[in-house]
């Protein structure tokens, strides 16, 4: 039987837009610092805890991400790709289809509109209204988790099942 397999998909938290900073270098804003650990706390809860992390580049990803592990109780291997940075929807499943097959959860951390454009690309079915809500939006610290029995390199438009769609608010204090 063929393994099952998981692809966690993160929106950054969200950036700040600080004058005269280039996109790639942009922090995370106050929601954004509070909200990423959440997406950890969530991820924990979820038991979603990835073998494997893909993130970008991008200085607001990386924040994300760190602030994310930071609830975690084990921090896996992380892996920074410069190409998921703007990447479309084919670009991103190609970084996906090269993911070693020992590796049965994945978690991608990325933008938009790419990352909403892999999911809808890869849902054959969907759970409740996480497909819906998905098309409508995947907004910062979204999380949508996908799954398939197969191997990465054969993961094919279509043929993944939307299993939660969540978006972790950190408190105000």
């Amino acid at each position: 039987m063929n393994p099952l397999r998981r692809l966690v998909v993160l929106r950054h938290a969200k950036s700040a837009w600080p004058e005269g900073l280039a996109d790639h270098a942009r922090p995370l804003g106050p929601r954004g610092l509070r909200d990423a650990p959440a997406v950890g706390r969530w991820l924990a809860t979820a038991d979603c805890l990835p073998d494997l992390v893909l993130c970008s580049t991008a200085r607001r990803t990386r924040q994300t991400w760190q602030l994310a592990a930071g609830e975690l109780g084990s921090v896996p291997q992380v892996r920074y790709e410069r190409r998921i940075y703007a990447a479309d929807d084919q670009e991103l499943l190609d970084a996906v289809r090269e993911v070693p097959a020992d590796i049965e959860t994945l978690l991608l951390i990325g933008h938009n509109p790419g990352l909403q454009e892999l999911i809808l690309l890869l849902t054959g079915e969907a759970i409740g209204d996480a497909l819906y809500r998905t098309r409508t939006k995947f907004p910062t610290s979204a999380v949508a988790v996908l799954t398939w029995r197969g191997s990465w390199s054969d993961l094919a438009p279509g043929t993944a099942l939307l299993t939660d769609l969540a978006i972790p608010r950190g408190k105000k204090h």
